[in-house]
């Protein structure tokens, strides 16, 4: 599987903000042998981010427009069209280590897109507070309702063919961009499953789910992101 994996093109994204402590732990954690590149998105750090990210071997692209989606866009602007694309959080939650389960799928032809599930895999204790449960859950069951498809997360570590990402014309900007992909997925027809992933406790203050504010505004994006694409063109 290490060779197979090796010879795949595969590019990493990593939107970050303030991230100067974590950063260089995920990427020194990535198997350097399925990657062969490593973009962080700099979306207005004010810290060492770059500096550190550059310092273990990273390309860093600088997008000024705050937002998870305005990264993760900034990123797929960067790429020099690998097969795979992978992305994976800044704050360290996600095991950069566990890759190779999410390129499999995609390398065996089983699916074009792999979700890293951390509600199917081993949890550190306090990692996914109760907020983030609970919005996860009532997202994917309003996504089985609507889209006849069945997810367990809308987990941000995932992995997808480049070709089909660009298919998909991702749009959103702000916390809406995991459901996007997803709902998008199932109305592709495209082949999406799910690998059980570890998640650990982040590096630092979650940006949504980390404050009240933050958790009403994604839970409010997610939910309209959902209904809206639910809705006949």
């Amino acid at each position: 599987m290490g060779l197979e994996i090796h010879q795949m093109n595969v590019s990493v994204i990593i939107p970050a903000f303030n991230e100067e402590e974590s950063i260089g732990k995920v990427i020194a954690d990535i198997p350097k042998t399925c990657v062969q590149e490593i973009i962080v998105v700099d979306n207005g750090c004010l810290d060492l981010t770059v500096e550190v990210a550059r310092a273990a071997g990273a390309r860093v692209v600088r997008e000024e427009r705050r937002g998870y989606g305005s990264a993760c866009l900034a990123g797929i602007a960067a790429l020099n069209a690998p097969e795979i694309v992978v992305f994976l959080d800044g704050d360290y939650s996600d095991f950069p280590s566990e890759m190779p389960l999410l390129i499999q799928p995609i390398l065996a032809g089983a699916a074009e897109l792999v979700i890293g599930s951390r509600i199917r895999g081993v949890r550190e204790k306090g990692a996914l507070l109760p907020q983030a449960r609970f919005g996860n859950a009532l997202a994917t069951f309003l996504i089985r309702l609507l889209f006849h498809v069945h997810y367990t997360d809308l987990g941000p570590f995932r992995a997808i063919r480049y070709e089909q990402l660009l298919a998909m014309d991702m749009r959103d900007k702000t916390f809406g961009w995991t459901v996007e992909m997803q709902v998008k997925a199932s109305k592709m027809g495209l082949r999406v499953c799910e690998v059980p992933v570890s998640y650990r406790k982040r590096i630092g203050q979650s940006k949504i789910t980390g404050t009240v504010k933050g958790t009403i505004l994604a839970g409010y994006k997610i939910l309209t992101t959902i209904l809206r694409y639910s809705l006949p063109p």
